[in-house]
């Protein structure tokens, strides 16, 4: 009983003093519900998709996928050449999602091919791989794109005249997808005061207009994360998802059983990719800028990180685990900054202790993985002795 008790409190400690802190943090804060459900449904739809990418090569046993970074580079190249080329709205997400699928399966198969020969190490293997194509991707922005890949559109260009430009705007694409079925719920009207300078530059009072309450739902983005998770579901139960189960409980008993291991890995790890691919889309179309050298810097580190906050492990995620995280996760993200400033002065500790957070989360996890491994291996090992002994 005692025992029972102690995983389930091992098990969800991470999610619980993340709810521990929102409680002290949201008052602090001072932040009205209408505002922080706003924000949380945003995030809620810019970031899931990229977080449920990580799903299938845990089913597979291949642990956290720090190489999603390279389907993020992928999805970047194919907005890239759509900002270019012109083609806006629903027509220009869809095309750079074409464009990136491709390159998503080659750096898939490539990840996927380096991370069998990598066996029990893949994470760190994933993560010094993202660096080396990242490598690879800014060599392409930056030389070849203007030079090599014709860029017909002078403003996206460096003054050299060739190199792309270190932000883009997807104004063409911002908000296609949150915005193609609109949905909002309004509450009461209220007025606002807030300072204006006249011609003259003298500071007058102004009584704006606003909805208290008012909440923009991105109604299209969360029926196609709903469609993505009934997809892993369904996924699951197929005869590929069942290999990937196998290989994730024992990859020696798969491959006793005929199933080929190192294909169906690769496999895991090019859909994988391809769904970042898409995420990454569906991130950048919600944000409306593109930081060419940056934006997918963070996009592994934080998914994982919100992954791990919903209650997820090494090698045990689920859907619940992924919207869970993005709440907790991004509801430390948006009070943490305020609630610091109005606690202690200054809102840079508040962001400080975010960072602190999204890092040390990831720390904690792998810990608590690794000594739960060996909790299990030593069990095993008694288990094996006490036969030995009642035989």
């Amino acid at each position: 009983m005692i025992r029972k008790l102690f995983d389930i409190i091992a098990n969800n400690a991470v999610p619980a003093v993340f709810i521990i802190i929102s409680a002290f943090a949201i008052p602090l804060s001072g932040y009205s519900a209408s505002y922080l459900i706003q924000e949380l449904l945003t995030r809620i739809g810019r970031n899931s998709f990229l977080i449920l990418s990580l799903l299938i090569p845990i089913m597979a046993g291949m642990g956290l996928n720090f190489g999603m970074v390279l389907g993020a580079m992928a999805g970047q190249i194919g907005l890239l050449l759509v900002c270019d080329w012109g083609v806006v709205g629903i027509p220009g997400m869809v095309l750079a999602c074409l464009i990136g699928t491709p390159i998503a399966i080659v750096l898939g198969l490539f990840c996927g091919g380096v991370l069998n020969r990598a066996k029990g190490r893949e994470m760190v293997t994933s993560y010094i791989l993202g660096f080396f194509i990242n490598g690879v991707y800014q060599m392409v922005v930056l030389y070849f794109m203007g030079w090599i890949i014709p860029i017909t559109n002078p403003a996206m260009l460096l003054s050299r005249g060739y190199g792309v430009r270190n932000a883009i705007s997807l104004l063409g694409i911002r908000g296609v997808l949150d915005n193609l079925i609109p949905a909002v719920i309004s509450g009461t009207t209220a007025t606002q005061q807030f300072l204006s300078v006249n011609g003259n530059g003298a500071f007058i009072v102004c009584q704006l207009p606003f909805f208290e309450g008012y909440i923009r739902i991105p109604l299209a983005t969360l029926i196609v994360i709903a469609l993505f998770c009934l997809f892993i579901i369904w996924f699951r139960k197929t005869k590929l998802g069942q290999d990937m189960r196998a290989i994730g409980q024992s990859q020696a008993v798969a491959d006793s059983a005929g199933i080929p291991v190192n294909r169906t890995r690769i496999i895991a790890i090019v859909i994988s990719t391809v769904l970042a691919c898409y995420g990454q889309i569906i991130y950048l179309q919600n944000m409306g800028t593109l930081n060419t050298y940056n934006s997918h810097d963070q996009t592994g580190m934080f998914s994982i990180a919100a992954l791990l906050i919903g209650g997820a492990s090494v090698s045990h995620a689920s859907i619940a685990n992924v919207f869970v995280g993005v709440i907790l996760f991004h509801l430390m993200f948006i009070v943490a900054p305020v609630a610091g400033k109005n606690l202690v002065g200054d809102a840079q500790i508040g962001e400080y202790f975010r960072v602190f957070v999204s890092y040390g989360i990831i720390a904690i996890s792998l810990v608590l993985h690794a000594w739960r491994r060996n909790r299990e291996k030593e069990a095993a090992r008694r288990s094996l002795r006490g036969n030995k002994g009642g035989n």
